[in-house]
């Protein structure tokens, strides 16, 4: 099984990253492979919401996006952690995240998604909040911790000292990891849940 982990902080090596390595060693210890994308300081532009990627099977922005769709569509689930700007996600995520979701028209459904939000002080829920909405209108089950899924620190290295942040990303990637190997096993006795044909209703008469 396969985690793939999306740092959306401009830091490599910042408070976002110490929460993601806190559950890549659980992650480690639960037997499932890992992979770090850091996507924070990549000049990924928004969708413009040409429609190509419904021909190209890909975004015509040839560009990290791409190279993670690949790695996204194999994976059994996905953790984003992004830091606070404004009670909201680093643009440059939101804009990668939502061409990344938009332009892979595989099938999600059953991938575990888990968000992480990483701040000085406030903004945490509502950020989160924002993450886990990727998730939820794909069809992916939303993995929980012990608390909201976030760690405070405002220098870099500062969120090694949140003991109660730490322990949250441990526990998020242990339930992470009992969800996945669940559904696995689920799969292999059930299969998927039935789909219905999707009915789209727009609001202008």
């Amino acid at each position: 099984m396969k985690v793939l982990m999306i740092n959306g902080s401009p830091k490599k090596n910042g408070n976002t990253s110490i929460a993601l390595q806190e559950m890549e060693k659980i992650f480690a210890e639960e037997g499932i492979e890992t992979e770090i994308l850091h996507v924070g300081n990549k000049p990924v532009r928004g969708c413009i919401a040409c429609g190509q990627c419904f021909e190209k099977g890909r975004c015509v922005f040839d560009d990290i996006v791409n190279q993670a769709a690949e790695k996204f569509e194999e994976c059994d689930g996905l953790v984003v952690g992004s830091p606070v700007y404004y009670a909201s996600a680093n643009a440059t995520l939101v804009a990668f995240l939502t061409r990344l979701f938009y332009s892979t028209h595989f099938d999600k459904t059953m991938k575990v998604g888990a968000a992480v939000a990483v701040a000085r002080r406030g903004g945490l829920s509502s950020t989160f909040d924002e993450l886990n909405k990727f998730f939820t209108i794909s069809g992916m089950p939303v993995a929980s911790g012990q608390y909201w899924n976030s760690i405070h620190g405002r220098e870099p290295g500062e969120a090694a000292e949140d003991a109660e942040g730490l322990q949250s990303m441990r526990t998020l990637a242990r339930n992470m990891a009992f969800l996945m190997k669940s559904i696995k096993l689920g799969k292999e006795t059930y299969g998927l849940p039935e789909k219905e044909d999707p009915i789209r209703t727009n609001f202008v008469r």
